[in-house]
C-alpha cells in the first residue's frame, strides 16, 4: 500500500513567529501524517481519518506560504484580480473557536470562496481546492502570542507569506 510521505519545508526564520513554534508545529504536522498512514494501514473507515487527512494537507498548505521568505502581493495577479478581501479574511482568522480560515477556489464557478474550517474536517468544502491556509488553533501561536492576542498572530502570518505561493496555488488549481 502507497503511503503518504512527511514533506520538508525550507522555512527561513520568520518575523514575530519563533523557531520554537515552527519546530513543534512541524512535528505535530509529521503526526498527522503518521495518523493517516496508520489508519489507512487498518481499515480506512475509522472516524478520525478525515481529522488526522485534513490536518496533514492544510499544514501542508499553511507552511508552503513561508518557504522563500515573505514576498508582496502582486496586486497585478490573478489572485487580486479575483477580489481578494484581505480585510474581511482576517475577520474570518478572528472567528471565535479553533480552526482554519481558508480560501478556496471553485474551479465550477471560476471564483474564490473565504470560509471557516472547524478543527481540521468540519466545513471543508468539497470539490474546491485550498489557496491560502491559515491555521488559527493555539499550537500555532501559543508560544509567541496568548489567545487574547490571535489578532497579533494574523498580521505577523501575514508579513512572512510568500503569496506567490498563492498565485502558484491559484495557477495549479485551474
Amino acid at each position: 500500500m502507497t503511503t503518504f510521505e512527511e514533506k520538508k519545508f525550507e522555512i527561513p526564520k520568520l518575523i514575530g513567529i519563533s523557531e520554537k513554534t515552527i519546530e513543534e508545529h512541524l512535528k505535530l504536522y509529521a503526526g498527522y501524517v503518521k495518523n493517516t498512514n496508520t489508519l489507512l494501514q487498518g481499515t480506512g473507515y475509522d472516524r478520525r481519518f478525515p481529522f488526522e487527512f485534513n490536518g496533514m494537507r492544510n499544514h501542508e498548505v499553511y507552511f508552503a506560504h513561508f518557504v522563500g521568505g515573505p514576498k508582496p502581493m502582486n496586486e497585478g495577479g490573478e489572485f487580486a484580480k479575483m477580489g481578494f478581501d484581505l480585510e474581511k479574511f482576517k475577520e474570518l482568522a478572528l472567528t471565535r473557536g479553533v480552526g482554519w480560515a481558508m480560501v478556496y477556489y471553485d474551479k465550477a464557478t471560476n471564483r474564490l470562496i473565504q470560509s471557516w474550517v472547524d478543527e481540521q474536517h468540519l466545513g471543508q468544502l468539497s470539490g474546491l481546492t485550498p489557496i491560502l491556509a491559515l491555521d488559527m488553533w493555539e499550537h500555532s501561536y501559543y508560544l509567541d502570542y496568548t489567545p487574547a492576542d490571535k489578532k497579533q498572530y494574523v498580521e505577523t502570518f501575514f508579513k512572512n507569506l510568500n503569496w506567490e505561493t498563492v498565485e502558484d496555488n491559484l495557477a495549479k488549481a485551474k
